[in-house]
């Protein structure tokens, strides 16, 4: 016997304000049905002592030293840009007024 009916389907339809088809609706209450019964069957699996986790694997990340290093001084960065004023980049103003 179906658990889910092609009413329940309907009504879902409705509420989502898709236009099914009378197929489409027993099409669909078939595929929800299969759908119910994989998810159920994996509440049936044992998993006692089983501990819980986040990825299937172990996710263990090398970890670095972090060092502070200067790439480049503010005359270095500003060096090619087209327009700057006390250290820092001049560009446009695109949002506001004049």
């Amino acid at each position: 016997m179906s658990e889910i009916s092609r009413e329940e389907v309907a009504h879902l339809a409705k509420l989502s304000r898709l236009a099914l088809s009378d197929e489409e609706l027993e099409q669909f209450a078939s595929q929800i049905d299969k759908i119910v019964d994989s998810v159920s069957a994996v509440g049936k699996v044992d998993a006692e002592g089983v501990e819980p986790m986040s990825h299937p694997h172990s996710v263990d990340a090398p970890m670095r030293e972090d060092k502070v290093i200067r790439l480049l001084n503010a005359e270095q960065a500003l060096d090619q840009a087209p327009a700057r004023e006390d250290d820092r980049f001049v560009v446009p103003q695109i949002l506001g007024g004049e």
